[in-house]
């Protein structure tokens, strides 16, 4: 019998690493869409955060699996706190399990009628995501956030229905304070 190596570790509280990884970046050029202002004082090449990704060759495949990391930045856009994108999934029998490893932030969550609640993650907890509801991750935290990811390969993301019908809330931060406010709600500068 032959013995190989893995072609994938994740060291504990670390990102993906191997030959069979893909690595996504966001920087703020392609992630100010995401957030209510424009902050012109951060560079439009910051890195908001990176996806570290493994998946077998044809996502394709039903019952195919994909285990992912994402690596969020403490980085605030006029107090408003760093988030992922956010997406329902286009199958939407399709769930996801997300276990925090490093740093704090929310696991916003949306169901298909928009109402949004969020779950605290941090290192050790467990997020089960119905497949029927958008999910977005933000570091609330002063250091980097970390998230690993299982999910179907057949999942899909739907993008569209986000920007369509955006999160109920917004996550700010005041010193070390979070504020959350209703989508459209003005705070104090």
């Amino acid at each position: 019998m032959e013995v190989r190596e893995a072609k994938v570790v994740q060291p504990a509280g670390e990102a993906l690493q191997g030959t069979a990884v893909v690595r996504q970046v966001k920087y703020y050029r392609d992630a100010r869409g995401f957030y209510a202002d424009q902050d012109e004082t951060v560079e439009d090449d910051t890195v908001m955060y990176e996806v570290f990704q493994y998946s077998k060759e044809d996502d394709s495949y039903p019952g195919h699996l994909c285990w992912g990391v994402t690596v969020m930045y403490p980085v605030n856009i006029c107090g408003e706190c760093n988030m992922t994108r956010g997406h329902f999934h286009e199958d939407l029998r399709s769930g996801e399990i997300y276990y925090g490893t490093a740093g704090k932030g929310l696991l916003l969550l949306m169901d298909d009628t928009g109402r949004t609640w969020a779950e605290k993650v941090e290192p050790g907890s467990v997020h089960y995501i119905r497949g029927t509801w958008a999910h977005r991750l933000v570091n609330t935290g002063e250091e980097v956030f970390k998230v690993t990811a299982c999910w179907p390969a057949s999942a899909g993301h739907d993008y569209g229905r986000i920007e369509a019908h955006p999160f109920g809330y917004r996550i700010y931060k005041r010193g070390l304070e979070l504020e959350i406010r209703e989508q459209g709600e003005k705070g104090e500068s």
